[in-house]
């Protein structure tokens, strides 16, 4: 536990101020909210002291520490404050790793949601110190709102590590006033990701150890054993075996152009990633991935939670379905879905239920519009968007549990083939050669 100052307004609009124990700022903010007071300022009581004695030591030095304008003479505050704001604002986007997303993420979720403005928020983390590249991101998104911009506009221009679902959803929760959960669902659900990438790489190193064993075996093989052999036999005068010589002419074209399947390998994926920015042909890939062996059932049940729960965080916050569903879309990044939401926008427009609109397109499940059918009859669309959120959302968690207990014995199975068809070729060029030679 560490000791925090803090001032705070009190119901009554009066300023209250004192010290308390919490595990971390956040904690700090929550336990002033359950007090009934709105939190103003919250330090660390270490930091405070350390403020205050850095102050008596400027103040001890008669400026002459401040830094310098154009003319040599000590820059007042006001100056210093300008120029740190100009500084900012030519400040060029900022890359965030994962951790610090998600660490950002969940900061911001718990500061907007003891009831700070985003404002307020991004100025008690923009203070943190220990978090350079955090410090600089928040430093941005202060400029950029102070000069007028939107949430979700000042992330694009803050950093390119938030991506498009991310500030879509940024941009629906500040139309709806849920921007505190709909971030807090957005950190759970990038925790979530990186969780399953720590999953697949440590179900990955067994498999890509026997990899490497494979290959480093077979190249020793193919460049040492197999052209001893060859000059063995050739001195008896004996024909080099069938296998040997299709491994001798794949190990002779893989170390005489690996630089050209090097480049054919990375030509490919350079053009299928420039083939993805037409949209038609990445309508036609998003169309296709929906469909694909476990990464397709992954990808709509992920898009099934999203969808429900954006939709029931704007409706419970009073936005009208239509909007609601405009907003939804465009919180959508897979463009064949996102096409699909437009088909149902335009039924509702029309005048048609949101159940109707679900079944008419056909990809959404019978389950889901028929839990949208109830919610419409007893007007309580909102909680029944939500349970079948969360209904979805532990079916998600069941594919990937699936997914990641089918890999492991998957690859190693892979790897097993390819190890053995690699051993078993080797093994029969040596007894080939020795029944060649025996005779």
């Amino acid at each position: 536990m560490s000791v925090f100052t803090y001032t705070a307004l009190k119901q009554d609009g009066s300023k209250a101020a004192g010290e308390m124990n919490a595990t971390d700022r956040p904690d700090a903010l929550r336990r002033l909210e359950r007090n009934g007071l709105q939190p103003v300022a919250v330090k660390l009581k270490e930091d405070v002291v350390a403020e205050a004695k850095a102050a008596d030591a400027k103040a001890a030095g008669k400026g002459k520490d401040a830094p310098l304008d154009k003319a040599g003479k000590p820059m007042s505050e006001k100056a210093v404050a300008k120029a740190k704001a100009k500084d900012i604002a030519q400040m060029k986007p900022v890359k965030l790793k994962k951790a610090d997303i998600i660490m950002m993420t969940e900061e911001l979720s718990d500061l907007l949601g003891a009831g700070l403005q985003l404002e307020p928020a991004l100025r008690i983390m923009e203070s943190r110190d220990e978090l350079s590249a955090v410090k600089d991101v928040t430093a941005l998104l202060r400029s950029r709102i102070r000069d007028g911009s939107s949430f979700s506009s000042a992330l694009k221009g803050a950093s390119p590590s938030f991506g498009e679902l991310y500030c879509n959803l940024a941009a629906a929760g500040e139309v709806s006033g849920a921007l505190p959960k709909i971030l807090k669902r957005q950190s759970e659900y990038l925790i979530s990701v990186q969780n399953l990438q720590a999953k697949v790489t440590t179900a990955m190193i067994y498999p890509v150890c026997l990899l490497v064993a494979g290959i480093g075996v077979s190249l020793l093989f193919v460049s040492y054993l197999i052209p001893q052999l060859t000059q063995l036999l050739k001195s008896m005068g004996k024909e080099l075996p069938t296998a040997a010589k299709l491994l001798m002419k794949a190990g002779d074209f893989l170390f005489g152009y690996w630089w050209a399947i090097a480049l054919v390998i990375g030509l490919g994926i350079w053009g299928f990633q420039k083939l993805l920015e037409i949209p038609k042909w990445r309508a036609k890939w998003d169309e296709k991935s929906v469909s694909l062996p476990f990464f397709g059932p992954l990808i709509s049940a992920r898009f099934f939670v999203q969808f429900l729960e954006t939709l029931s965080n704007l409706v419970g916050n009073g936005l009208p379905l239509l909007r609601a569903l405009e907003l939804t879309r465009d919180a959508t990044v897979n463009r064949y879905l996102k096409g699909l939401l437009q088909k149902v926008i335009g039924m509702v427009g029309e005048g048609g239920s949101l159940s109707r609109s679900l079944k008419k397109v056909g990809f959404f499940p019978e389950l889901l519009t028929d839990m949208i059918t109830v919610g419409e009859q007893t007007g309580d669309l909102e909680h029944s968007l939500e349970r079948s959120a969360q209904r979805y959302d532990k079916e998600l968690q069941k594919t990937i549990d699936r997914g990641m207990a089918m890999i492991t014995p998957v690859i190693i199975f892979i790897m097993a083939l390819l190890v053995g068809t690699m051993a078993y070729m080797m093994v029969s060029v040596i007894l080939q050669s020795v029944t060649s030679i025996k005779r």
